[in-house]
């Protein structure tokens, strides 16, 4: 039998039309469903949109509004420079996350790129988080609680705090690119087979668009939008295909 797993999956196409592009991408995972797309024109991003297929509190898919701070931002290589240039608790951390690699999709030229996430449900803190890329397996962690003890390049490393600067400093663009995606995904799957339902709205932490003071007690639980794919991956994305292959018009 297969043990409780968290999976995520982060699905990446584009199409260029002259000196015009067009990026979509599509993250799914347990606790949530997002697609984003982004326009670039002249080096920049000329627009950008989100939307929620499934989303863990009532209020998450209003932060797609937010994403409009990044219109006219220059196209840049590096995915998380959308998060230096908003202010990002202010945003839903995944529409801002799927963003900035839609944005360095773009300015790579890249067609394709697709990520793939497991992280086992944790026994006595421990667990080992897989990260594949385009089909190849990229990244294994060892993870005591939330800190890396293998491989050495990460030993000792802290995945909730500090760890951006350090990547993005010490590590070629696209490993950075692929820890960072790891490295969330190493949090949030603490969340795998808590009694999540039993909140009534989101938490007060200040850390997303959802959880801020302001508005947390508006955000409601979503009864059910924990899903599990523990044994069944090809599930994830899967109803985005079509929109992945442009073959839905919602072009920005």
């Amino acid at each position: 039998m297969t043990p409780p797993r968290f999976r995520r999956r982060i699905d990446i196409r584009s199409r260029t039309d002259g000196g015009d592009s067009c990026v979509r991408a599509a993250l799914e995972d347990d606790f949530h469903h997002f697609r984003v797309e982004l326009a670039a024109r002249e080096g920049r991003i000329a627009a950008v949109r989100a939307t929620a297929a499934r989303q863990p509190y009532t209020l998450c898919e209003g932060a797609a509004a937010e994403l409009q701070q990044l219109v006219g931002m220059a196209l840049s290589p590096i995915a998380h420079t959308v998060t230096r240039s908003v202010e990002a608790r202010q945003h839903c951390t995944h529409q801002l996350e799927l963003a900035g690699l839609a944005c360095a999709a773009a300015a790579r030229g890249l067609s394709t790129r697709r990520y793939d996430i497991e992280v086992p449900l944790r026994e006595a803190g421990r667990t080992n988080a897989l990260l594949w890329r385009d089909g190849t397996l990229l990244l294994s962690w060892s993870l005591q609680d939330d800190t890396i003890v293998e491989p050495p390049l990460y030993a000792g490393m802290g995945v909730r705090q500090a760890m951006a600067g350090w990547a993005l400093q010490t590590l070629s663009a696209d490993e950075a690119e692929a820890a960072l995606v790891l490295r969330r995904c190493a949090v949030i799957s603490n969340g795998k087979g808590l009694p999540l339902d039993e909140q009534p709205h989101a938490r007060v932490t200040g850390l997303c668009w959802a959880q801020q003071p302001v508005r947390a007690a508006q955000a409601l639980r979503v009864v059910g939008s924990t899903w599990d794919f523990s044994t069944s991956p090809q599930r994830l994305c899967a109803d985005d295909e079509g929109w992945l292959a442009f073959e839905a018009d919602a072009s920005v």
